[in-house]
Formats: C-alpha cells, structure tokens, sequence
C-alpha cells in the first residue's frame, strides 16, 4: 500500500521509546527516553510547530501568503515553525536571545526566517517583549506564542501522551521531564494521570533558575527549559515534585548518554536524563517505569561548551598530550567547569 505524505509536516511523531538500559544499570526503575530528535527538524517543538500553525488556519486566523508569523523562541520552536512555513507558504518573523547557538541562528536562516537577536540578560522576556513589538508595527501579522498556545499542551495530548500509552502498553508509571513552555508535561500528564491514577509527574528545571520551585529567575546554561517564568500553559497542579539541576551535571550527563547509548543529544536532554535515572534509583520506584524525553539532538549544540570536553580528549588520545596539564584539563572540563560562551540558554 501506497505510503507517501503529503509533506514533511506528516511525518512529525511516532517516535520511538528507547530503553536506557545502559546508562541507568543498576537502577531500581527503568528509565524509557521519548526519542523526539527523530521528529524531521530534530525536535519535540516540530509537534507544536505543525500544531499551532494548523490551528490557527482551521479558526481562519492565518492564510499562507497573507499572513507573516511572529514568534519568540530559543531556538527549537522557531526551527519547527520554520519548516512548517516553508512547508506552507508563509512568511515568518522570529526574536531570539543572543545567547542561542550558532546551530540554530544557521537553521532559522537556512529555511528561510528572519531573525531578530534580543539583549541576551533579557532572556525569553526579552525575546517575547520584541515579538509584540515587531507584530504591533506589521498589519495582519501574527503571534503564536507558544507560551500562551492551548495548541501546543492538546497536541502532546492528542499525540505524545498516546504514543507513550500505548508503546508501554499502560505499563507507565512517571514522568520526569523539564519545563520549557510546560507544553509536553501538562499535555502527557494530562492524559497520563487520567489513564493511570497512580502516575507521578516530576518536572525538571535548573537549579539556577529554580521558579517552577518557588525560586527566582537567574541565567543558566541548560537551553530549552528554565524560561524565568512560570508559563501560562502549565498546569503546576499536575506537578508532584520538581528535581533542579546544575548546569555542569547537564552538560556532562549529555556526553555520558552518548558514550553509554550513542544518543548525541542535547542539553535539556542531559538534565532530563539525570533526573530520570535519579528517580529510578530510589528504592520506592523498583519495577516502576520512568519516561523522559530526549528533546533534541546534540548537533544543535557543537558550538557550545557541550562538546569542549569531547575535543580536549580527542586531542589528548591523538597525541597531543602534555601529561598532567591534559589530564587535569579534562578533569575539570568532566565535572562541569565550562568555558564561557555566547551560546547560554535556550
């Protein structure tokens, strides 16, 4: 039977759940990564991508080459609406923290956005403020704001919440997983929680940016989640407990999952990970079955510090080696003493 979609934009979910049987050996649960970099811009935000845009066209509130879409992002939603726009004929406006990756400014340019960097201190407040700005100046120009967008939790209802249902057979018990927007956790835990009574949902923020636990808002390193605020779109009701981790643990749980799995995943990843494999530690989860997801891939991130470490070693097993200096270099580069970089959050 004929399987052809009608274009790219079909090919967004179904993605598989991996077993990190590796990585968490010896752990008391078992941790389950929703593979979302296998969506076609390597990314959970491709879901709400398509989902938002298709929206707002079935309520008639955008029209491909009418239309200009404006949107503050961090990087991987703008990616996902990029596609869609291209996909779909509209013209699209993103306002970015200059502090995003190199990775992703060249994507956002590459199917064809145009971007605004923001101050990056302002972080996504700033990038938001910007959007209204740059929307309020162009007539019939709109924002989809993925912070405030019921498309964006209903699509993890409709289809993320569902895939990882039924990929467990209902043999789920938590999820653990950052807060970005609050869309993928409010949306699976939704579903989830009703189906199984007993779910737990954990939420993962940085510990530098600890507002989901009642903290104030700092800069932190680990990009896609920690936005300074608490999002319109979640539902903190849902959250039984929130796990906060430093950036160092992100960055070196990321490279730990690509030796142990061959996952080359990012830095939300990293910290998803680490908080998922310390919950499956506790005595009281033996048995139980822990979901998280790999947010992205780790290409987006090969001009951050994420991969500094990866460099040094390769360097030093290649024989560049100067003895103790080498060894102590990467040692600390280990235990998460980056080097700075303009590429800081999300």
């Amino acid at each position: 039977m004929s399987r052809i979609y009608r274009d790219v934009t079909d090919a967004v979910g179904r993605t598989p759940l991996i077993a990190l049987d590796r990585f968490a050996a010896g752990a008391a649960g078992r941790v389950l990564g929703k593979a979302e970099f296998c969506n076609p811009l390597s990314s959970v935000k491709d879901r709400i991508g398509v989902a938002m845009v298709e929206t707002a066209e079935r309520e008639g509130r955008i029209r491909p080459g009418e239309t200009i879409l404006v949107e503050p992002t961090s990087g991987n939603t703008g990616i996902a609406l990029a596609f869609v726009a291209a996909a779909k004929g509209y013209r699209l406006i993103l306002t970015m923290p200059e502090t995003m990756s190199v990775e992703r400014r060249n994507m956002l340019r590459a199917l064809g956005a145009e971007l605004i960097l923001t101050p990056g201190p302002e972080g996504m407040k700033g990038a938001i403020a910007k959007a209204r700005e740059v929307a309020g100046s162009i007539p019939g120009a709109v924002v989809l704001q993925q912070f405030d967008n019921p498309a964006n939790p209903d699509v993890h209802r409709r289809t993320t919440a569902v895939e990882i249902w039924e990929d467990t057979e209902g043999k789920v018990d938590l999820l653990v997983t950052g807060v970005g927007t609050g869309g993928s956790i409010t949306g699976i835990s939704q579903v989830l929680k009703q189906r199984n009574p007993s779910f737990r949902t954990i939420a993962v923020e940085p510990a530098d940016s600890p507002v989901i636990s009642g903290g104030a808002p700092g800069p932190h390193k680990i990009q896609g989640i920690g936005a300074g605020f608490v999002p319109e779109i979640l539902e903190t009701n849902l959250i039984d407990e929130v796990v906060t981790v430093k950036n160092e643990v992100a960055f070196a749980t990321a490279r730990e999952l690509a030796r142990t799995e061959g996952i080359l995943a990012g830095i939300s990843t990293g910290a998803n990970v680490w908080a998922a494999r310390e919950v499956a530690r506790r005595h009281e989860n033996a048995g139980k079955v822990i979901v998280t997801i790999l947010c992205d891939t780790g290409e987006r991130y090969l001009s951050t510090p994420l991969w500094e470490f990866e460099q040094s070693t390769q360097e030093a097993e290649t024989g560049s080696r100067n003895a103790s200096p080498s060894g102590e270099l990467a040692a600390e580069r280990a235990d998460g003493s980056v080097a700075p970089s303009n590429s800081t959050e999300k």
